[in-house]
């Protein structure tokens, strides 16, 4: 009987260990989401999660992208163990959490909010080029845990042509030629 417990024991402990994390696309944020389209919040309950958010970045050259993420909570048990927050490029192949994914920001591990307590914070910002991106949250949820955040995407404009070094040298040089014409 005792060998009967043991093995069931083992069995169990084999088939717990082996769930996976809750691993889950939640929302698609859309085209450049803007500060306003792109709040999320969810909800993982207890246990372990993998959340995802997609969104999608077109026209460009490139894109300012920043993104932040709060757990606030009331009761102990509902604090988020291991959380972190990242972005991801869905890589050559399109598909969300495979073998060619790169980080593009984090992971960043949450830390204490400044001002709130029992409060957990996780941001993080990056020039990002058009293409497939989604935002990470794993951890462990206790509780009731929830989170919620944003995600905002700005179109950074394309250098002015004649900016920068070159063309202060070459607008010196118009300057110094001016000059010069002026007093012959």
């Amino acid at each position: 009987m005792t060998k009967l417990l043991l093995a069931s024991a083992a069995v169990a402990t084999v088939l717990v260990l082996s769930q996976p994390s809750k691993a889950a696309v939640i929302a698609n944020l859309g085209i450049n989401p803007s500060s306003a389209q792109g709040d999320f919040s969810n909800a993982p309950g207890g246990g372990a999660f993998e959340d995802q958010y997609t969104f999608q970045l077109v026209g460009g050259p490139l894109f300012l992208t920043i993104g932040s993420v709060t757990n606030t909570f009331a009761a102990p048990t509902d604090f988020i163990t291991n959380f972190t927050a990242a972005v991801w490029t869905t890589g050559l192949d399109g598909i969300i959490n495979n073998a060619d994914d790169v980080a593009v920001i984090g992971p960043v591990n949450a830390i204490p909010c400044v001002q709130a307590p029992q409060c957990q914070f996780a941001a993080g910002a990056a020039l990002l080029s058009p293409g497939n991106y989604y935002l990470e949250f794993t951890g462990v949820a206790g509780g009731t845990s929830g989170y919620g955040g944003n995600l905002a995407t700005f179109a950074v404009p394309a250098p002015v042509l004649g900016g920068g070094l070159p063309g202060l040298i070459m607008t010196l040089a118009g300057f110094l030629g001016y000059r010069r014409w002026r007093t012959a």
